[in-house]
C-alpha cells in the first residue's frame, strides 16, 4: 500500500471539491435547483443538488490513482484496474439515479429497484470473495448467490439508507466523511488498495464539501450526492472483500431506515420544528432518527444534532476497526 499515493489522492480529491463548489452554488441557483432548508426559523431556500462538485472530487481522486499506477507503477502489485473501474462504474451509474431524482423526483419503488442495476459492472467482473465471516458463524461460502443477489442487494440497500437519513445541515456529509474514514483506514491495514483509493478519494471530496454545506449550509447535496455516498460505501467494500464492516457502519442508517418504515416512509414532516434556536418534535412519535434524537433531548441545535449522529456514526466505525483488529 502507497501511503503517499494516497495522501496525494486525497489532496487531489478535496482541492477539486473545494475549488469546483463556490462554482456550483450560484449555477444551481441560478437554474432555480434549490431546497427549502427546513429546519429554520424562515425556511430559506438553499442551492440544491451541489453533489455534482463531490463526483468531480471523487473522480479525480480515482482516475488521478489510475495514472499513478498505470505510468509511474504507484500501487504496482496490489492494484487492480478492472476493479476498480468497475466499482467507479457503478458508483457513477448511482450518480446517474441521484441526477434524476433530483430532477424529475422519481417514485420510491422506481428509486429503490434502479441500483439493482448499478451493481451491474461489479458483478460483470465478479467482484468481491464468496466466503464471508459471520460471528458465531465463522466462514459461509454463498458461492453465486453472492454475486447475483448479494452484490446488488448491498448496492441497493446501502445507497437507499443513506440517501433517506438527510436532511440536516452537514449531516450527509459529515456522516459519509465518517463512513468513508472508518472504512478506508480498514483498506489501508489490510492492504487493499481499489477500497482504500475509493473511500480516500471521496473523504477528500466529503471534507472539502463540508465546509460549505456545513450549519448555516451554502448548498445541499441533493439525491446525487446522497446516493454516491452509500455507492461508495458498498462498492468499496466488495472489491475490499470486508462486506461485515459495512455492515457495521451503516447501522445508524439502517436504525433511521427502520424507524421511518415504521411510520410509511414519510415524505414531509420528518424535520423538527424550529423554537428558540432548538429543533423540538411536539404531540406525535418520531419519523425518523433525527427526530427520535429530538424527542430524548427535549430539544436540540440543528448543529448539536448533527454532531450527535456524527458521534453515533464514529462510534460503529471505531466497532468496524475493532471488528478487524485493526492496529490494535
Amino acid at each position: 500500500m502507497d501511503v503517499y499515493g494516497l495522501l496525494l489522492v486525497f489532496i487531489v480529491s478535496f482541492i477539486t471539491t473545494f475549488v469546483l463548489t463556490p462554482w456550483v452554488i450560484p449555477k444551481m441557483k441560478k437554474a432555480g435547483l434549490v431546497g427549502r432548508d427546513v429546519n429554520k426559523q424562515h425556511k430559506p431556500h438553499i442551492p440544491n443538488i451541489g453533489g455534482f462538485s463531490l463526483v468531480f472530487g471523487l473522480g479525480s481522486g480515482i482516475l488521478l490513482a489510475i495514472g499513478l499506477s498505470t505510468f509511474l507503477g504507484v500501487f504496482d502489485g496490489s492494484f487492480k484496474l478492472s476493479l476498480i473501474l468497475a466499482a467507479f462504474s457503478t458508483i457513477l451509474l448511482m450518480t446517474l439515479v441521484g441526477v434524476f431524482d433530483d430532477l424529475f423526483s422519481m417514485h420510491q419503488a422506481v428509486k429503490a429497484t434502479l441500483p439493482l442495476f448499478a451493481s451491474l459492472p461489479l458483478i460483470a467482473v465478479n467482484a468481491g470473495d464468496t466466503t464471508m465471516m459471520f460471528p458465531l458463524f465463522g466462514s459461509v461460502d454463498f458461492g453465486l448467490f453472492y454475486t447475483l443477489l448479494l452484490i446488488p442487494l448491498g448496492i441497493t440497500g446501502a445507497s437507499n439508507v443513506t440517501n433517506m437519513l438527510a436532511g440536516f445541515n452537514g449531516l450527509e456529509t459529515g456522516m459519509g466523511a465518517v463512513g468513508c474514514l472508518s472504512l478506508g483506514l480498514i483498506a489501508v491495514f489490510l492492504g487493499r488498495s481499489e477500497s482504500a483509493i475509493i473511500l480516500f478519494s471521496m473523504l477528500g471530496a466529503l471534507l472539502a464539501f463540508l465546509y460549505y454545506n456545513w450549519y448555516p449550509s451554502k448548498v445541499f447535496m441533493g439525491d446525487v450526492g446522497t446516493l454516491t455516498i452509500g455507492a461508495v460505501f458498498a462498492s468499496s467494500v466488495i472489491v475490499g472483500n470486508y462486506e461485515m464492516a459495512g455492515v457495521v457502519i451503516i447501522i445508524p442508517y439502517t436504525f433511521d431506515f427502520f424507524i421511518k418504515a415504521a411510520s410509511g416512509f414519510p415524505s414531509s414532516n420528518w424535520w423538527g420544528e424550529y423554537v428558540n434556536g432548538k429543533l423540538v418534535l411536539r404531540g406525535k412519535q418520531p419519523v425518523g432518527l433525527g427526530q427520535t434524537i429530538m424527542k430524548i433531548t427535549g430539544g436540540i441545535s440543528e448543529r448539536d444534532l448533527v454532531l450527535v449522529l456524527m458521534g453515533l456514526e464514529a462510534i460503529f466505525g471505531v466497532l468496524a476497526l475493532l471488528w478487524f483488529r485493526v492496529g490494535i
